[in-house]
């Protein structure tokens, strides 16, 4: 008897099992139709409302595994290339794939500014040795003026030198310059630019990473070649060709110094030296052949700046230039209010020949 009972309760166990492991299998949401398999459970409301429930548990577990594999799939926002940790010169002739900014974006070169001038002379009659280059009458020019310079630069070729470490980059640049002197207060000629000279430049750049005594590091070097012209007829008609030699070096990102030597080339009769068509013989002597900048930003709010040329001859003709930059206020970012002094020869290439002193006011845009 207690046998039959054994029995009858094992097989009462093993039914009810079954049930349930139907019930469960039947209950259980399809992950691929979703709340639609539960709605197909019509005849027992029961199970239905639990497959409900798994459901709906099973949709706030998906969530947050969605959440975290989109996070981890977004890329990172890349590198600001004109800032960060990069040094002052390594951001400015990307010189490092961390401060690469690409090809063929335009950037600033040397300041943008809108300057008043005033000099202690003025020339009012351009002249120069050689023939047929002296203007034949005076203009009542002023001493005060506004001087307009716009300079911008392209990068137009990257990492040409495969055999350089990894990390660094050397770049090949187009840059143009220009400068104007404008008569703004001179009604009586009707407010003429009295000068304008443009510069179009191609620039190699190398990375020659070197520490140097004193905390100093030499950053690049690099080659030039340039032209500057006033864009004038005879008898004002001035220009030049050089091949420039140039490199910079940093100390603790507030200090740089750069550098650059030149070699005036031929404008060309054929036979290598300077000839008739030379607008202004003798101009390596007065405006150099070499320069030096230095700069010292004391702190956000105030840059000085020197620049020497010099003729590397006994006579020591040349330039200095004296300047000091302030941002206007911490949201004008590269525009600065510019005070610049200087003195010497070659301010404007028409005066490459006349040695005057300068003092100008005005506004700046740099590092952009």
């Amino acid at each position: 008897m207690k046998t039959h009972r054994l029995l009858g309760l094992l097989a009462g166990l093993a039914l009810s099992s079954l049930a349930w492991s139907q019930t469960a299998t039947v209950g259980a949401p399809d992950p691929a139709q979703g709340w639609q398999a539960c709605a197909q459970q019509s005849q027992d409301a029961t199970a239905r409302l639990a497959c409900y429930d798994r459901w709906v548990q099973q949709q706030g577990q998906a969530a947050p595994a969605a959440v975290v594999a989109t996070a981890t799939e977004t890329p990172a926002s890349p590198p600001d290339c004109r800032s960060g940790t990069h040094s002052t010169l390594s951001r400015y002739w990307e010189l490092e794939a961390g401060s690469d900014c690409g090809r063929f974006n335009i950037r600033g070169y040397k300041p943008i500014s809108l300057s008043w001038v005033h000099g202690t002379s003025v020339n009012t009659a351009p002249s120069s040795t050689a023939t047929g280059r002296t203007a034949t009458s005076e203009q009542p020019y002023m001493r005060n003026e506004m001087r307009i310079q716009l300079s911008v630069r392209t990068k137009v070729a990257s990492g040409l030198l495969p055999m350089l470490p990894e990390g660094q980059r050397d770049s090949l640049w187009f840059g143009y310059s220009q400068q104007s002197y404008w008569q703004l207060f001179n009604t009586e000629l009707s407010r003429p630019f009295r000068t304008t000279d443009h510069e179009p430049e191609v620039m190699y750049i190398l990375p020659t990473p070197l520490d140097l005594p004193g905390g100093w590091r030499l950053r690049y070097s690099g080659l030039s070649l340039n032209h500057q012209s006033n864009g004038q007829t005879l008898p004002l008609s001035r220009s030049w060709n050089r091949a420039i030699l140039m490199a910079g070096m940093e100390k603790d990102d507030r200090y740089t110094v750069t550098a650059r030597l030149w070699k005036r080339i031929s404008d060309g009769d054929g036979d290598g030296t300077l000839s008739s068509l030379d607008d202004n013989p003798g101009i390596d002597d007065t405006i150099g052949r070499a320069e030096v900048a230095g700069s010292w930003q004391i702190d956000p709010e105030h840059t000085v700046a020197l620049t020497l040329r010099h003729s590397l001859r006994s006579d020591a003709n040349g330039s200095w230039r004296l300047e000091w930059l302030s941002p206007l206020d911490s949201s004008s970012k590269g525009l600065r209010l510019h005070v610049q002094f200087f003195s010497g020869y070659g301010d404007a290439l028409v005066d490459y020949n006349r040695r005057r002193s300068l003092l100008s006011v005005g506004l700046s845009l740099v590092d952009w």
